[in-house]
This record gives structure tokens, sequence and C-alpha cells, in this order.
């Protein structure tokens, strides 16, 4: 057993009290409810105007929203039944925990396909329309979950290849550190994180400096972008954060081994609520198109259109 799937194993021996369960439990829900709330105005407003759902940028956002929507409610249902069971089939925790890395792993790579989209905007204006299609944007998409599908799938047949029969019929605390134990997929976890971390980050960095040297000189619209691309690298920079989780609960369990539990509640709300709330602030919030019509779904006013 690693190092933190030891660390998971005696803390969850010593859980919270009653009372501090509950307040856990409150905030994570209504936590999920507004974010969810939000995303679906996003996601209704997207299928209700055609200046939405044939813009490639918005399909790709729209994208995020849903993976971010599926992201969050799997991971406070995981959160509420650690509370409520406690324990879990081994199967069923496979399942939830399958489909929590694709949606953790899907956004950041969507985050980078969206700088992209918006620096080919920027700096091939002319080329734009023919270079990012509906067509293929629902292919880049595809490829997205086929990349996030490549990295997790091994993990799942190493584990069916090294355990045996009686280890699926365990009922277990449904956490990856438990589920996915085998030193060889912590390596490989490592190694893919760390491809995945130095590939996107490049990719953001180049993008935000060639369209901030164009926002030195000209548009609006680069000057807009650049914005853009700053509150992706923030939305980013939390999101892989989880890339380095295992090392974060290592440390923890180090410095604040007696509210253990506290700093791994503040470190999810952190690095796996916040990035999805801010999801709704770029589009949502900053883009004109997407508020005026946003407006009207939240005062149930949606005119036709």
């Amino acid at each position: 057993m690693n190092v933190s799937a030891a660390n998971v194993t005696v803390a969850i021996q010593y859980g919270d009290s009653f009372s501090k369960a509950l307040i856990k439990n409150l905030i994570v829900v209504a936590l999920s409810i507004f974010i969810n709330y939000i995303n679906a105005g996003l996601i209704y407003t997207f299928s209700k105007h055609q200046i939405f759902n044939t813009n490639p940028r918005y399909i790709l956002f729209v994208h995020l929203v849903i993976n971010d929507m599926i992201q969050v409610t799997l991971t406070v249902a995981l959160f509420i039944i650690s509370y409520i069971f406690f324990w879990m089939p081994m199967t069923v925790c496979y399942f939830f925990i399958l489909i929590a890395i694709f949606t953790t792993e899907n956004t950041p790579l969507n985050l980078a396909c969206m700088a992209v989209e918006c620096y080919i905007a920027i700096w091939m204006p002319l080329r734009h329309a023919q270079i990012c299609t509906v067509k293929k944007t629902r292919l880049l998409i595809l490829l997205i979950w086929a990349t996030s599908l490549v990295s997790v799938l091994p993990d799942l047949f190493m584990t069916l290849a090294t355990e045996s029969q009686d280890y699926f019929k365990l009922r277990v605390f449904c956490v990856r550190e438990l589920v996915f134990k085998n030193p060889r997929i912590i390596e490989r976890r490592n190694i893919t994180y760390i491809v995945y971390l130095v590939l996107v980050w490049c990719i953001i960095f180049f993008i935000y400096f060639r369209i901030m040297f164009t926002a030195r000189t000209a548009s609006k619209d680069a000057k807009k972008a650049r914005n853009t691309i700053v509150l992706h690298g923030f939305q980013l920079l939390l999101c892989m954060a989880t890339y380095v989780e295992h090392l974060v609960k290592d440390m923890v369990w180090q410095w604040f081994r007696d509210s253990y539990l506290d700093v791994l509640f503040a470190c999810y709300l952190l690095f796996q609520i916040l990035p999805r709330f801010i999801s709704s602030i770029i589009y949502g919030v900053r883009d004109k198109t997407f508020r005026k019509h946003l407006k009207g779904y939240f005062l149930c006013k949606i005119s036709p259109q």
C-alpha cells in the first residue's frame, strides 16, 4: 500500500463528528446545486440559440460545462456516500472512480483546445472559419475523450490482470488511493501527469505571450482574448493541481496530521469545486452575447429565437 493510501486508511478510522460531517455535507451539496443550476442555464441557453450551437468556441465551452456537471455530480455523490454508507462494493466504486477520473482529465485538455481556438481567431482570422468548423470541433471533443480513455483504461486492465476475483467482491472506502494501489499504476500515473503538465502548460504559455504581444499594438478583441487566456490559466492551475494531489496529501499528512480531514476538505473545495465555478464566470458573465441570453433564463422569461 502506498503512502497516500496508508494515510487515508488511518484518517478514516478517526472520522468527523456528526455536526462537522453535517456542515461539510451541507456546504458541498449547496455548492454543487448552485454550480449545476448555473451550468444548466448555460446549456439551456446554448441549445436554444443558433448563434451558439454553430460556433466552435461555444461548442467547446458547453462541452466543458457538461463535463464539469458530470464531474461535480459524481465527486459530490462519492463525498456524501463516504459519510452515509462508508463502504461501497468494489465494482461500483470502480465505475464512479473511472468516470470521475475521465472528466477530471478532460478539463485541462478542453481548456488547451479553447486556448488554441482563441489563438487561431486572433492570429489567423481569415482562416478561422475554415480551420475551426463545427465538424472538426466535434471530432476534437471525441479526441479529448479518447485521450483520457487511453490514459485511464490501462489502470483498469492492470488491476484486472494482477488482482484476484475475490478482490472485486470486497467493500471499500471509495477513494482512488485504495482502489488503484498497484505501484506500477502509481508510477505510470505520475509519468502521464508530468507529460500532461508540460504539454498543456507549454500550449497555454505560448498562446498567452503571443496574444499579449498582439494586445499591445492592436485590437480590443486581442486584449479581451488575453484576459480570457489568463482566466483559463488560473482555472487550469487549479484543475491540474489534482495531478499532484497524491503529493499534496502526503505533505498535508506530514504538516497537518491533527486536522488532516479538515485540510483535505479545503483542498477538495479548492481543486474540485472552485474550478467548475470559474467556467460559468468566464462565458456566462464575461461574454456579452451569452450574458444577454442567459439573463432571460434566470428570470424565467426565455424569449423565442
